[in-house]
């Protein structure tokens, strides 16, 4: 079986930076790695393989510099590695990457599940792996936490808010998986080895794929970003100490003057 699986180098949020006179993200000095929800997804399709046997292929879209991840996904247990990297992808919304990233895997061939994370800490848009589905024209299931294949067709848990859900699907078809679904294994001190030494990123440009330049990049991007600032902080919490009663009346009255009741 043949599992692609779309991992996305980003910033590592806990260290991110605003800065307050262009509102844009501080970028310099900051460590990327690979988006967290992506590498569960490339352990569930590592532990398919290790079941049912293939190739598990790791693709992304970003500057050279995203190397990096991809060969961490290699070190992880991935066979193969593509990295889409042009100026002509750059200032690409969830639309633009989900069109590129299409026509890069119909450059692959057949294949049988395409794994995605559930959304990007960068971004948090959760867009990306269905409008993916969608110009593959295959099935999807989303938040997914449990994995299975059977006769052909993908079994999954999807995690909603106030329930689970189960799905079957046709193959190929592709999946988004959460945070909860697994615990990433590490590199293996092997696979460091091979990822750096014996195996090699392959690097496509916009001229390898079978695109309109239209529908790519900022050109191809129906959306942008304005600005990106941090909210005002919050003022500090207050603990309304008096009887039940009383303190029950003094809580509706704030909030019945600030127009919440």
């Amino acid at each position: 079986m043949k599992f692609i699986v779309c991992i996305k180098q980003v910033p590592d949020t806990t260290n991110v930076k605003i800065d307050k006179r262009t509102g844009r993200l501080i970028r310099e000095g900051i460590p990327s790695i690979i988006n967290p929800e992506d590498k569960n997804a490339l352990e569930v399709a590592l532990r398919l393989k290790e079941e049912f046997g293939g190739e598990v292929i790791v693709i992304s879209m970003g500057p050279p510099q995203a190397d990096e991840a991809l060969r961490e996904a290699i070190a992880i247990g991935a066979d193969r590695a593509i990295l889409l990297t042009d100026r002509a992808f750059a200032g690409a919304d969830t639309m633009a990457t989900a069109y590129s990233l299409g026509s890069a895997i119909k450059k692959i061939g057949k294949y049988d599940l395409v794994l995605c994370g559930r959304q990007a800490i960068d971004g948090d848009t959760a867009q990306v792996g269905p409008q993916l589905a969608e110009f593959l024209s295959i099935p999807q299931i989303t938040y997914v936490l449990e994995v299975n294949i059977e006769d052909n067709k993908i079994i999954a848990i999807q995690e909603l808010e106030d329930k689970r859900v189960k799905w079957e699907a046709d193959l190929p078809a592709l999946l988004t998986v959460t945070a909860e679904a697994n615990k990433p294994r590490y590199p293996s001190a092997y696979g460091i080895m091979s990822a750096y030494k014996e195996k090699e990123v392959e690097i496509w440009k916009m001229k390898d794929l079978d695109v309109d330049e239209k529908r790519i990049g900022m050109d191809g991007s129906p959306t942008s970003v304005k600005r990106i600032f941090s909210p005002e902080p919050k003022g500090k919490g207050e603990i309304i100490k008096d009887e039940p009663k009383k303190a029950a009346e003094i809580l509706f009255n704030r909030l019945r003057a600030k127009n919440i009741l």
